[in-house]
């Protein structure tokens, strides 16, 4: 395996054939929803890293719903991107939740309906991040759908002005990879992985995007992700004699 594709193709696959994916199917082309999400999101709540921990942003997919509801359910505000980032990001803080609907409210069905869009403007500070993965080493180094959102997303908050935070992952133990993942200078890598079985403390050596390279955006990206010429109107605002 000497591609991302083919990582993410293999465990796909494997999840797959050895029965450990659960509902969305198909499980490729998205981040898999895979048995022992409950048991990998437990390990997470025990951290000090999330014990302090205020404002916490997490990926929309199925297997990190229980972290989402959790966080509801612990008193902290939860930050959810919208789809393709289209409106940046939607606010969900735990007293708009009535108790017992946090489930609910921290599913992507339901969200809107408890949670509103902030502009980026107002977003507050992020002291948590977890990414969708659908492959992790334990170096750090990480393998997404394909679509670079979580790794956006990061530099995003970071251009922003958001300092370096913890990143964590959670994936079934399967999915834990010793394939060699390539890594480009604009990729997230994590700092814990939780799966069904343990945590692991990565102790990655890669640096974390420290803001967008704008060098590597597109128009048509602009296009299609509006959120990003917001940003770059933002931070060009910013700069001296502006």
């Amino acid at each position: 395996m000497n591609t991302k594709k083919e990582i993410r193709e293999y465990i796909w696959n494997y999840l797959e054939e050895n029965k450990l994916g659960r509902f969305p199917f198909p499980l490729k082309n998205r981040i898999p929803n895979f048995k022992g999400a409950e048991k990998a999101a437990a390990f997470i709540f025990k951290m000090p890293e999330y014990k302090e921990a205020k404002v916490i942003k997490v990926n929309p997919d199925s297997p990190q719903l229980p972290i989402r509801t959790q966080i509801l359910k612990d008193g902290k505000t939860l930050l959810v991107p919208t789809p393709r980032l289209k409106a940046g990001f939607i606010m969900v803080k735990p007293e708009w939740v009535p108790a017992g609907e946090e489930r609910k409210a921290a599913s992507l069905k339901h969200i809107r309906s408890y949670g509103k869009e902030v502009p980026l403007t107002e977003l507050p500070r992020i002291d948590l991040f977890f990414a969708g993965s659908v492959g992790l080493h334990r170096d750090g180094r990480r393998v997404g759908k394909g679509e670079g959102y979580a790794d956006r997303e990061y530099a995003i908050i970071r251009e922003l002005g958001n300092p370096e935070i913890p990143v964590i992952g959670t994936v079934n133990s399967v999915q834990v990879t010793e394939a060699d993942i390539p890594r480009d200078p604009y990729d997230l890598t994590v700092d814990w992985i939780a799966t069904e079985k343990e945590l692991i403390r990565t102790n990655t050596p890669y640096s974390k995007p420290g803001g967008i390279q704008w060098d590597l955006v597109t128009e048509e990206q602009m296009e299609e992700m509006p959120v990003l010429r917001e940003i770059w109107e933002i931070t060009k605002e910013r700069q001296p004699g502006n």
